[in-house]
């Protein structure tokens, strides 16, 4: 029995070696990389809204979490913010026409309605809102029908706007 003893010392042996060497990475000094990612993650989405200027559209685009359709509706008759405002950014449609409701179907043609009667809303909100609207399609360009109290215009698309997504800021001419 004496002979198996050596065998098992030296099977101890290896597998102690082979534990103590690892895989066979050899240790390094801490590689310096530079500073950490710092500031703000820039949004991943952005929000058209057409506002008018000087009399005609003008697409604003606001960066902000994902909202529905609706939201961004209830946006463009929240209004202008303060920087949109000092740029000479109005908006036509008034705080009172939402909340508002949408529904896609079928896929292009977007129907909005509205809180209040479409008659009472002036052209330019209208087309506020179809713009608005239509931007929130991602297969663009869809065409707009909007509702208020029994009266419904559309289907329409937005003024000048032929491509997939809005237009760069700025006015529609």
């Amino acid at each position: 029995m004496r002979p198996r003893l050596p065998c098992r010392v030296l099977a101890a042996g290896l597998v102690w070696l082979v534990a103590v060497t690892g895989c066979g990475v050899r240790p390094s000094d801490v590689i310096e990389a530079g500073d950490p990612p710092s500031g703000r993650l820039a949004p991943t989405w952005e929000a058209s809204l057409y506002l008018v200027r000087n009399g005609r559209l003008s697409v604003v685009n606001r960066p902000g979490p994902p909202l529905s359709p609706a939201d961004t509706l209830t946006l463009l008759a929240a209004g202008p913010l303060s920087r949109e405002k000092a740029r000479g950014l109005t908006t036509e449609v008034p705080a009172g026409a939402g909340p508002f409701s949408v529904s896609v179907e079928p896929p292009g043609h977007v129907v909005v309605t509205l809180s209040t009667p479409l008659g009472e809303l002036p052209g330019m909100a209208v087309d506020q809102i179809v713009c608005t609207a239509a931007a929130t399609v991602p297969d663009g360009p869809a065409q707009v029908t909007v509702v208020g109290a029994g009266q419904s215009t559309g289907p329409r698309h937005c003024p000048r706007r032929t491509g997939g997504g809005p237009e760069a800021p700025g006015d529609i001419e």
